[in-house]
């Protein structure tokens, strides 16, 4: 016998496909939600319904934002000669917490991973480099994960710009362990990164 509503089912269903999210923790968010008033379930309801409706990606930088250009790129306090290359735009929330980077940023959405059938020609590798040339870029620090996908995505990254010349590409440097994802570094050991950053040419 199901003791479970069929409606409440299909919400622990739905919960269980996100990621990290199991049919124990799935259970919990739904009774959780279920033990909240209407009023809330509506809110949370509505606010999925529009999500995709309001959010695009930033034409320059490739960043989830409710404008375009999104709100980094437009401000003129920041600098646009520095370009931060991430993997994901959790990595790009992770380093804007520290308040360590004051350039500008460049997603990726995505690593370098040919057995899943994943090239540059999948990652925004070109618009990166036309980008470099366009808006007279000075550096790219490559922030991708020190895992073999990130580091493997970092090593094509640095070759490719360095091949276009006149950009200096330094990469994250002390504080990552290896294997690590930058979205899971704390604050202070991602803002020493950051500072401690090395000029890839050695």
């Amino acid at each position: 016998m199901n003791v479970v509503p069929p409606a409440l089912a299909r919400l622990i269903a739905d919960l269980n496909r996100l990621p990290g999210i199991g049919r124990k923790t799935a259970t919990r968010l739904a009774l959780h939600i279920m033990r909240r008033p209407a009023s809330e379930a509506q809110s949370l309801a509505r606010d999925l319904a529009e999500l995709h409706g309001a959010i695009r990606l930033c034409a320059n930088c490739f960043a989830f934002s409710e404008t375009d250009p999104c709100a980094i790129c437009r401000d003129s306090e920041r600098d646009s000669r520095l370009v931060c290359v991430v993997e994901e735009p959790a990595d790009l929330m992770a380093i804007e917490k520290t308040g360590a980077f004051k350039g500008k940023y460049h997603i990726l959405h995505g690593v370098l991973s040919p057995m899943d059938g994943i090239g540059p020609e999948e990652l925004k590798v070109e618009a990166l480099v036309e980008r470099v040339r366009r808006q007279r870029v000075v550096e790219v620090l490559v922030a991708t994960s020190s895992t073999v996908p990130g580091e493997a995505t970092a090593a094509y990254l640095i070759k490719r710009l360095q091949e276009e010349g006149g950009v200096t590409v330094t990469r994250l440097a002390c504080g990552i362990p290896m294997g690590m994802d930058i979205k899971y570094a704390d604050e202070l050991t991602l803002s020493r990164a950051i500072e401690s950053r090395k000029d890839t040419r050695g």
